[in-house]
């Protein structure tokens, strides 16, 4: 990590701590999630995108229907980088095309020139969060293959999830077996926005919330397979993890699996924010300190 982005991302984390208050006209109307929602419930009116935005919606990159994706690309877009979005929902619920999801990142990046992909996948109890994550390598070898016709560059490709989205990211991110399997090549950097999932076992072996249970049952191979923190060997790609100050469940895992994968020579950075799990989600492209992190982050892997 260059001095500039350390200055940057320590700039941003200090300045987050104000975000409440700076923001507080821009948050007013969104829920205040509470410790165990892991669900985009943040009721947010839809944001039109730029004028000019060229969007494709589901497209299918598998044969299940839950296997679509959507494209928003600017009208002039030649090898732009672009930002791979996976939804959270608790691994049940959830879609690519809501409010919180998509729009505020679509109106952020889209004038710098970025394009963004919106993925769906199959959900619980049709597959677990391991074919999960195998749903959205599947999805990335897609946009890699086709990125070219949309404009896009195959090569510059960020990988970004919200809650159960962020967890397949990471897992992805830590096991990227998983992605080669599924013919996917390798990505410049991961966003994981406000995961707690990074040592399943060690979450369901205490006190957990019953979306976990939903998720991941009682197969201790599942868990330990799902883990991103225990299938990790080799240092990944860069990493983003955000993570909400609010939930106490949500910064001590990131910070630990950040110190894992630093360990193995990774840069992987952890972002504390003052913020609910569905604001994470809903403000990320609002500006302010919190997407002046994101937008540094991208900036130090070679990103506009």
């Amino acid at each position: 990590m260059t001095a500039t982005t350390k200055f940057l991302l320590a700039g941003a984390l200090a300045a987050c701590a104000v975000i409440g208050a700076g923001a507080a006209a821009q948050q007013r109307g969104f829920a205040r999630a509470g410790a165990g929602a892991w669900a985009d419930d943040a009721p947010m009116k839809h944001v039109p995108p730029p004028a000019g935005t060229r969007i494709e919606r589901d497209i299918a990159y598998g044969g299940d229907p839950a296997q679509r994706l959507d494209v928003y690309r600017p009208a002039k877009a030649d090898r732009a980088p672009m930002i791979v979005m996976v939804h959270g929902g608790g691994w049940w619920r959830g879609d690519k095309a809501r409010p919180p999801v998509i729009d505020n990142k679509v109106n952020h990046w889209l004038p710098k020139g970025y394009i963004m992909v919106s993925v769906n996948y199959r959900m619980v109890p049709n597959a677990n969060p391991l074919v999960q994550a195998g749903d959205v390598a599947a999805a990335l070898a897609y946009i890699q293959g086709h990125a070219a016709k949309w404009g896009g560059d195959p090569a510059r490709v960020v990988l970004m999830g919200h809650s159960a989205g962020a967890h397949l990211v990471s897992l992805l991110a830590a096991a990227p077996e998983i992605a080669r399997d599924a013919g996917a090549r390798p990505w410049l950097g991961t966003i994981a926005l406000d995961s707690a999932a990074y040592d399943v076992v060690a979450i369901m072996e205490r006190r957990h919330f019953d979306l976990y249970d939903r998720a991941f049952g009682t197969d201790r191979a599942l868990w330990s397979a799902a883990s991103p923190a225990l299938r990790l060997k080799v240092a990944p790609a860069p990493m983003l993890l955000v993570c909400s100050s609010k939930r106490a469940d949500a910064c001590p895992p990131a910070e630990a699996f950040a110190k894992q994968a630093q360990a193995l020579g990774a840069r992987v950075t952890t972002f504390p924010v003052d913020m609910t799990h569905g604001e994470i989600n809903a403000l990320l492209g609002t500006g302010g300190a919190y997407t002046d992190a994101a937008d540094a982050f991208l900036r130090s892997i070679g990103l506009n």
